[in-house]
């Protein structure tokens, strides 16, 4: 059975690995049939391998190149026992992994200890992205956490002032007292894995008039300050914009090819810089849609099948409803169910068949065509698997390793 190779954006191999590649061969299966008019036909009964779940839509931050600031601060929040229902409901259909992310700050929701408390004991591989605001309560259940869990911090920056400019933080806070807190989790626990994420802003970004502080020339020093700070890696991507007509995220709206290719050549720069300082001490990662740019090739990010397949392996749950995709957070055409959606294996299934409809109807194509996907290269496999007469049983396992999507 091969490895995994990169286990952080590999979402293909993810789909392959022995816990999952069952799921993998139903659903191709699945669409094998939709496309013999089989219409009938049921979708697979199997929860998302991985969610990401808001917790609350509160937030101590007003980060200006936020893509939910429209959602933040609603006063929304999903009470302790609907969690522990829709968490009971997806595992029993094989839920794998839950990021807590998005929609707000997840250490703000008052029973965040309790959340993880209870995922932990389900056995689920757990992801926290924060913005460092609360890191005294990723402290209190950091010896919960197992070796493929992480925390990850949005930072994007490497000086005070460059931090403040693009978080505007509303509690007292500095860059150096989260980069101290931060240590210390990783000497609490030194199995979980730590991350500083890292958004690009180049020159020239302006969200609602606004300009945006550029922070490209600060990613050497980030990767110094991660070393500095145990951290075990630094997570590069680029900077997206919501427009907010159509309400979809997008890379490099209104940039032309010539300053894309001006702003790909400051970053490979800053990037080599950031490689030599972290050394094997640290590792650099790079989304894929950052990738994408630094090899020219966006415009192929951006074009979608017309079906996305992803929809059936990773949704949204937050408390304005669960939503098929994480670019399409709080968007109701990508909306499948309430947020209740989960809580009882009746309404699992209901929401399981609107997912189906989902995958038939969203056109993909047309909807995200100003996307930087992180699933397209998935998404475009599924779609050439799907076509091929290719056997399912000769899909390859890959040895189990995380199931974070």
């Amino acid at each position: 059975m091969v490895k995994l190779k990169n286990r952080e954006h590999d979402f293909g191999s993810k789909l392959r690995q022995g816990s999952t590649v069952q799921r993998l061969r139903e659903y191709i299966q699945w669409q094998r049939d939709l496309e013999a008019n089989f219409s009938s036909i049921e979708p697979p009964v199997y929860s998302p391998i991985s969610i990401n779940l808001d917790l609350t839509s509160a937030c101590n931050y007003s980060c200006p190149f936020c893509v939910d600031s429209r959602l933040i601060n609603a006063g929304k929040t999903l009470a302790l026992e609907d969690i522990k229902k829709l968490i009971d409901t997806l595992h029993s259909h094989g839920l794998l992994s839950v990021i807590l992310i998005g929609g707000g700050e997840p250490t703000l929701h008052p029973d965040f200890e309790a959340v993880v408390d209870y995922m932990k004991n389900k056995g689920l591989q757990i992801g926290i992205v924060t913005n460092g605001s609360r890191l005294e309560k990723i402290e209190a259940i950091a010896d919960r956490l197992e070796e493929k869990d992480w925390v990850r911090i949005s930072i994007d920056a490497a000086n005070e002032e460059t931090f403040k400019e693009l978080h505007h933080p509303r509690v007292k806070l500095t860059l150096h007292q989260i980069l101290e807190k931060a240590k210390q989790i990783k000497e609490k626990n030194p199995r979980v894995s730590l991350g500083y994420s890292y958004v690009i802003v180049w020159e020239g970004v302006d969200i609602d008039g606004k300009r945006l502080s550029p922070n490209i020339q600060e990613m050497p020093r980030a990767a110094e300050l991660a070393k500095k700070f145990s951290f075990d890696y630094i997570s590069f991507k680029p900077c997206l914009i919501r427009v907010e007509e159509s309400q979809r995220e997008t890379l490099l709206q209104n940039v032309g090819p010539s300053k894309e290719s001006e702003i790909a050549k400051e970053i490979k720069i800053q990037l080599q810089m950031a490689r030599e300082i972290a050394g094997e001490k640290v590792k650099i990662l790079e989304s894929s849609n950052l990738k994408a740019m630094l090899n020219k090739e966006t415009e192929q990010i951006k074009r979608q099948p017309k079906r996305c397949h992803m929809q059936f392996y990773r949704t949204v749950v937050s408390p304005f409803g669960i939503y098929h995709c994480p670019a399409f957070r709080g968007v109701e055409i990508a909306k499948i169910a309430e947020k209740d959606g989960y809580l009882t294996d009746k309404k699992f299934k209901q929401s399981l068949k609107k997912v189906a409809t989902s995958i038939l109807a969203f056109d993909a194509e047309q909807e995200c065509k100003e996307v930087g996907c992180f699933y397209n290269e998935t998404n475009w496999w599924l779609q050439t698997f799907i076509k091929s007469k290719e056997n399912v049983r000769d899909i390859q396992k890959v040895e189990d390793d995380n199931f974070f999507l």
